[in-house]
């Protein structure tokens, strides 16, 4: 069984009741979301698509924290912003002037690349939430409990809890209503009259009605366990970060118990994922990640969602734009290949389910082919298709041209070394320091060339046999070696495409001219 299914199986039995089930993730659009992030809303939708497997209605909702202060200028953005801290992020402007505001942009930028995925969460935006005052019974009820919050906060630090504290404390953050900034103390809160006092660093002074405030928003700790109350949650994943004993989850599960009496939700916390060759966590603010964005333009979004869906959530991987990209869609083909065998294991069956929208779609090409014909034609489409149709053939036009986009991008951006020139010249000097036998195996392979009549499966049989050995190792050792041979001498590097496709790119006779050293 799936991990996604499991947790929805313990879901059903922890709510024998229910027909109807939230599943929540959110995020705070500091900056563009990263792939990072994208994990905890892939492992939300698996556990809804679980549970509406087990015939349950799902409610999948993601939460933009765009009532959270802008904390930090990312790297690309204009320094100048510096001026907009403290603001929530749905006042500060469209960095790019593209958006209404700050938070718009990259809320868009995601909610976009989520529809290629087939992900179509219920969108609630915090900042429309808390002006509408929806909260703010919620506020007034942790405000006038704000002692028992102080001391659950306390319970889970190793600092001192005070007298002092302890009164001067209150649970919220005030965004002032002359400058818009979240530089303000709270100096009282009026339990009979409903009401709060506050002071800003920009000289503003005021008294509030909570009821009817548009200005306050919980502490983050207290926020979250409110909003699980105010959704009815039942499942929510959270990063390693908030799953400690001490972290934000944890505390979070208390305060809802306690203070708005509501039972936590189903919690699974997931691990980061990283950027192959980097120790350094994602991050929105240095630039150090990749978003979905970035890499639709390399991989499928199925394919993307199945390395997502084969590893458990508390297990770490990473992403890498080099030649992990080959070995990614390898695996993925040769699964997508055998899902209608009953030897597939279930749980790659399940995450396969998971992944795709349409497991019985037209047929795709393979990744690796085209990207390995696509530098030889000088990455000409129709030479392609050509090509393509003579191996094999029966691929949907549109997916192989999405295939080639993918492949011509992904060889230009991040692996050039890849981009092929054929030889114009042959190599006499590396010729003559080949061993007798090597240059034997070259000439035998130039006979086959001569050859006519042979199929491409009597073809390779054929340059198999060139360097037979009784010693299978060793024979198969040779059969390596004679291909670097031939790709050096063509290609001017030591691996290709398949030889069968080379001979008919190239054609025989400009292979000839580059091999034939007699």
């Amino acid at each position: 069984m799936h991990w996604a299914e499991k947790i929805a199986s313990q879901l059903i039995e922890m709510h024998p009741e229910r027909q109807a089930f939230v599943c929540a993730s959110g995020i705070s659009p500091s900056g563009s979301v990263h792939i990072g992030n994208f994990r905890e809303i892939a492992t939300t939708y698996f556990v809804s698509k679980a549970l509406e497997k087990a015939g349950k209605e799902v409610r999948f909702i993601f939460s933009w924290d765009d009532f959270d202060r802008f904390r930090k200028v990312p790297n690309h953005v204009d320094p100048g912003f510096e001026r907009y801290i403290g603001l929530p992020y749905s006042k500060v402007p469209c960095p790019y002037g593209c958006h209404s505001s700050y938070a718009e942009h990259f809320e868009q930028e995601f909610e976009q690349a989520l529809m290629a995925f087939g992900i179509t969460p219920e969108f609630i935006y915090q900042s429309r939430e808390y002006q509408s005052r929806r909260y703010n019974p919620a506020i007034l009820q942790a405000l006038r409990r704000r002692g028992e919050i102080y001391d659950i906060l306390m319970s889970f630090k190793t600092g001192e809890a005070s007298a002092e504290d302890r009164a001067a404390f209150y649970p919220v953050h005030v965004y002032c209503e002359q400058c818009g900034k979240d530089s303000t103390t709270v100096v009282d809160f009026n339990d009979q009259a409903e009401t709060l006092t506050y002071t800003c660093t920009c000289g503003q002074h005021n008294t509030v009605s909570v009821p009817e405030a548009a200005i306050i928003k919980l502490h983050w700790k207290i926020d979250w366990p409110m909003r699980w109350g105010m959704e009815g949650v039942a499942f929510e994943p959270g990063g390693r970060d908030h799953s400690s004993e001490t972290g934000s989850f944890n505390v979070a599960s208390v305060i809802s118990a306690q203070i708005f009496e509501n039972k936590p939700p189903y919690y699974v916390p997931y691990e980061f994922i990283s950027i192959k060759g980097s120790h350094a966590k994602m991050s929105s603010s240095s630039g150090n990640h990749y978003t979905p964005a970035d890499l639709l333009k390399v991989y499928t979004p199925e394919n993307l969602l199945f390395l997502f869906a084969k590893y458990q959530p508390n297990a770490a991987f990473h992403i890498g734009m080099d030649e992990d990209v080959l070995r990614n869609y390898a695996e993925f083909e040769r699964f997508r290949e055998a899902y209608p065998s009953p030897a597939l294991p279930e749980e790659i069956k399940a995450a396969l389910e998971l992944s795709m929208n349409h497991v019985a779609e037209a047929k795709a090409p393979s990744f690796s082919q085209v990207s390995g014909i696509l530098p030889l034609v000088d990455f000409d489409f129709e030479l392609l298709k050509e090509i393509m149709a003579r191996n094999g053939g029966g691929h949907d036009e549109e997916l192989l041209q999405q295939t080639a986009n993918r492949a011509e991008f992904w060889i230009r951006q991040w692996v050039p070394q890849r981009m092929i020139t054929v030889n114009t010249e042959p190599d006499i000097a590396y010729y003559q320091t080949l061993e007798p036998g090597e240059q034997e195996w070259i000439k035998d392979f130039c006979s086959l060339l001569r050859s006519e009549g042979m199929d491409e499966q009597e073809l390779m049989t054929e340059i198999y046999a060139i360097c037979h050995d009784k010693d299978k190792k060793i024979m198969k050792n040779n059969q390596k070696r004679l291909f670097k041979l031939i790709y050096q001498f063509t290609l001017n590097q030591q691996e290709g495409p398949r030889i069968p496709v080379l001979i008919q790119v190239l054609g025989a006779e400009q292979i000839l001219a580059l091999l034939d050293f007699s």
